[in-house]
Formats: C-alpha cells, structure tokens, sequence
C-alpha cells in the first residue's frame, strides 16, 4: 500500500484559492444589480435571468478552467441551456477545444448522410444542416475589456464549412489543424496562424458550429480531436498548484464576462441609447434593427460566414411588429431569433422564439415575413416573446463566400389586431394542434443535442 502523508500547507492553501474564488464570484454578482455595471433594468425578470446568467457563466468557467487542457483536448459544450450567452443561436449547437497554435491535430468526424453540404436533397436522419469549424484566438470577453476589441486584432483564423470538406462516402473526414499546412498534404486542413493588419496571431481554440434547420431529423456529428504528439500518452495527475490556478482563472473569467458583455451591451451596441461611444455595430431605435452586413471585429468571435442584424424590440401587450425580409441571393441556412437583454436566447425548446429556413414559410412573392408579438396570431412565421415586453433581434444569413447583393429588411410596428392587414392574403398559417405539434418537435429536438449520455 502506497504511504499517506498528510500536507496541511496544501490543504490551506487550497482552502484559500477557493475562499479567494468565491470572493471573485460574489465581485461578479455586482455586473446584476450594480447600476456602475450597466446591467439591464432591475424588473423581477430581469433579475431572476440574472442570477441565472451568472450560474451559468460560473459551471462554464469552472469546465474551462479544469477541462481545458491544450495537450489532451476534447471538444466540450462551449454554450448549452445552462449557460446561454453572448447572443447564442438558437440552432446552433457550440462545440469548443482548447488547443496550443503552435502543435499539430486530427479531428475526426463522421456524418450522417451530408449531400446537402453539396447541395443535393438531404435524407431521414441527416447531418446538420450547416456545418464550420473555425480556429479563433480567444474568446471574445476574457479579458473583461472593450479595448480586446480594437481593429488591430481579430479572433478568426482558419476555417472550413460543410460545402469545403473532403468526405468519405461513409460519411467520414478528417481535418488536420496546425500552424502549417505540411507539403504534399491534399487533405482537410485549418491555419492556427493568423495574420491581421501586419500582426501574426496564434489560435488557441478550434470552434465547430452545428446548425440544425430540420430538428426532426438532423443528428449531430461524432466527433473527436486529438494533439498528434500526445497519443496514446496518459494526462498527468492534477497538482494542488494547477487547481490553485483553475480555481483563480475560474473567478477571473466569470468577473471578465458579466462586466464585459454588459458593457458591450450598452457602448458598443448602444442598447440603452446613451452611449457616448457610437460604432457601425450600434443599434438604432428600438424595433429598427441594423441593415444586414458582414461582422466586424467589434463583434468578436461572430461566425466567419455570417451576415448579421440585430437590433432591441419594445412591444406593449397589443403592439407586434412584423419583419419583411428579401434575400436576393440564396444563402446557406437563415436564422432568426429573440434573447433577453442578458444576452440569453430565450427557451427555444418550449415557446416558438426562433425560426430558420425550413421552418420559416415563405410568401408567395419570394419575400419572408416574420410576426413578433406576445400572443399567438395564428401565423406560421410566428415568434413569440415569452412575455419579454423589450428584448434583442438577432438575424443571420451564413455564405460560404460574400453574396454580391445583401439581403435587406422592411420592419413594421402594428397593433395586434391589425397584424393581417399588413401580411399578403396567403400567408401560411397554423392551427393551435399544429402549434402543439410544432412545439413537440422543437422540445424532442433540444434533449437530443444536449443530452448527456
């Protein structure tokens, strides 16, 4: 039997990065209520989903700081229904792993049957509909300061979509992540080099992006990372200074997040309209969401391939306003979806917050519309505030390369009751049963990407 010693000055100090952590924590839980913070209205709402923002961001930050482990990788739920953030996607399951930019590794996958990557008809039990991998530098917030946003630097690196990767006809690929692409390589492969305004930047992380648009039928990836000089080797055990130092980084990520996305929130994105600061990214009034563009780097880690909107509603209990969109040139996947002011998508399981491209109907004249509003009004494009009388938009057209011509939007306020008066006369719509129905697929669907075994 191995000997026992017993060492009180690990056990102190221990004791005392904890202690040290819950202090942080508790620092952090000033970004809720905290008026210096720029935290969103204190309504009773507001305040609950705060709590919930910051228990959320507290079982990331311990993953991060314990998981993340650049020699034996693994790719963890970057963001889940716990943990919200950051103006998630709706359909988007976030894959992220930790890696060292300057060592090499294999991912590998296997899809369900992918053809729609190719642009042909998709089957039962089918890949994602929308697949990219992306190697980024940070992420966007970790450092707890708007100045990580400056144009000199960039979270992007490499990546690669459905429509790009080299499959097997099983369904199989492979993708090689290194600083250099090695010669002769004719495979799958993602640069952890970044170049951006004459600056090199090293990635630190590979992010896959899952998006489902049929979420009766599309299953996500098997998928696997591995550092190429690390296999087979055993991770060595954990140490009292490596936990002393995950319980530190655990409190500092957490402190950095809320005050950072509350401060982007109200400078960068002007979410209150008095921002002395004013960016291309800001919004303008409320239910006047931006014109669709490219991000920038005020946006951080946004998805490469994206076209954005977003912008606040203000509805009242009988006030809906109605988005007209028209899209000149077919995109990848579309996406729409409503978030609090935390940042937090709303429960897109239980209540019809989000649309994409097959779910959303589109009017006989090519153009999509969509309904906001508090009360069902019998539309398919319905999308419902889950009681939220203000929240943020965020709209999404993913392409593999630039369109030429960019979709635009006609928003529209109205009164609840006049919401047919402004919709064409065969406009799609929904029975309460098929409503049900509609929310029995979205609740089956949301278990089956984030379950647990």
């Amino acid at each position: 039997m191995d000997s026992i010693e017993i060492d009180p000055q690990a056990k102190n100090e221990l004791q005392d990065s904890f202690s040290s952590t819950l202090e942080k924590l508790a620092k952090a839980r000033e970004a809720i209520d905290d008026p210096a913070l720029k935290p969103p209205p204190a309504t009773a709402r507001n305040l609950a989903e705060g709590y919930r923002y910051l228990s959320g961001y507290t079982f990331a930050a311990y993953e991060r700081a314990f998981a993340e482990d650049v020699d034996f990788p693994y790719f963890r739920r970057a963001i889940q229904t716990i943990n919200k953030s950051t103006w998630d996607n709706s359909d988007n399951l976030y894959l992220s792993a930790a890696i060292d930019g300057e060592a090499s590794y294999r991912i590998r996958c296997k899809a369900a049957d992918f053809r729609h990557w190719q642009g042909k008809k998709q089957q039962d039990k089918s890949a994602p509909w929308y697949v990219i991998f992306t190697a980024i530098t940070h992420y966007t917030g970790d450092s707890g300061e708007l100045a990580e946003l400056t144009p000199a630097t960039t979270n992007n690196g490499g990546s690669l979509d459905g429509s790009q990767l080299q499959i097997d006809v099983d369904g199989s690929f492979e993708i090689l992540v290194a600083p250099e692409k090695p010669q002769g390589h004719q495979g799958n492969f993602i640069c952890t080099k970044t170049a951006h305004k004459g600056q090199e930047q090293t990635c630190n992380y590979i992010i896959c992006r899952e998006l489902f648009a049929n979420w009766e039928t599309e299953q996500s990836l098997d998928i696997h990372i591995v550092r190429l000089d690390k296999v087979g080797e055993p991770q060595p055990p954990l140490s009292v200074d490596q936990v002393k130092a995950n319980l530190a980084r655990v409190g500092d990520l957490v402190n950095a997040q809320m005050r950072f996305w509350n401060d982007f929130f109200a400078t960068i994105l002007d979410g209150y309209g008095d921002s002395p600061v004013k960016t291309p990214v800001a919004f303008p009034a409320p239910n006047q969401p931006n014109q669709p563009a490219p991000p920038t780097a005020q946006v951080g880690a946004a998805q490469a391939t994206n076209i954005y909107s977003g912008g606040m509603y203000v509805l009242e209990d009988e006030e809906a306003l109605i988005i007209e969109q028209t899209i000149p040139v077919k995109p990848n996947y579309t996406g729409i979806n409503l978030n609090n002011i935390w940042g937090e998508s709303f429960d897109y399981a239980n209540y019809q917050s989000s649309l994409n491209n097959l779910q959303a109907a589109i009017d006989s004249d090519g153009k999509v519309r969509y309904v906001i509003a508090h009360q069902d009004p019998g539309v398919q494009n319905w999308l419902d505030t889950t009681g939220h009388y203000t929240g943020m938009l965020s709209q999404r057209w993913a392409y593999t390369d630039e369109p030429n011509e960019l979709p635009t939007l006609k928003v529209t306020k109205v009164n609840f009751s006049d919401i047919n008066q402004h919709l064409p006369k065969d406009t799609s719509r929904v029975t309460t049963s098929e409503r049900k129905e509609i929310i029995r697929i979205r609740q089956e669907h949301v278990q089956r990407r984030f379950r647990q075994y």
